[in-house]
């Protein structure tokens, strides 16, 4: 299947929601219970299916995930822009010494330079 403008990228959003479940030290059936989203949407979930508008509603409200965020828009976000947000993130997280957080930029603008497509 080829990804289309609009298409949601529901095992992004399933990856992004795991590494915030773990962040909080979590399994899945307490996050159910947290959220009110059923287990079964869960696997579900695990297993590329994507979840229905409420249980959407109330993952992205519980992981502060924007589901904007994993809705493909194919070219509109250019990727010196990406990375820059991503690195932006770093500095603000509070868990990060300033240390910390340039070595995590350090590492992750490598990997994406190394990564990126070549134009």
């Amino acid at each position: 299947m080829n990804t289309q403008i609009g298409d949601f990228d529901a095992m992004a959003f399933y990856r992004a929601l795991d590494a915030e479940r773990e962040s909080k030290h979590l399994n899945w059936k307490q996050l159910a219970a947290q959220t009110g989203v059923s287990a079964s949407t869960l696997t579900r979930m695990a297993q590329g299916r994507r979840p229905d508008a409420d249980s959407l509603a109330k993952l992205s409200a519980w992981a502060g995930l924007n589901p904007a965020d994993y809705v493909d828009r194919i070219g509109v976000i250019q990727s010196a822009e990406s990375l820059t947000k991503v690195l932006a993130y770093f500095r603000a997280d509070a868990n990060l010494t300033k240390e910390a957080a340039v070595a995590l930029e350090e590492m992750v603008q490598a990997a994406y330079n190394r990564l990126k497509k070549k134009n």
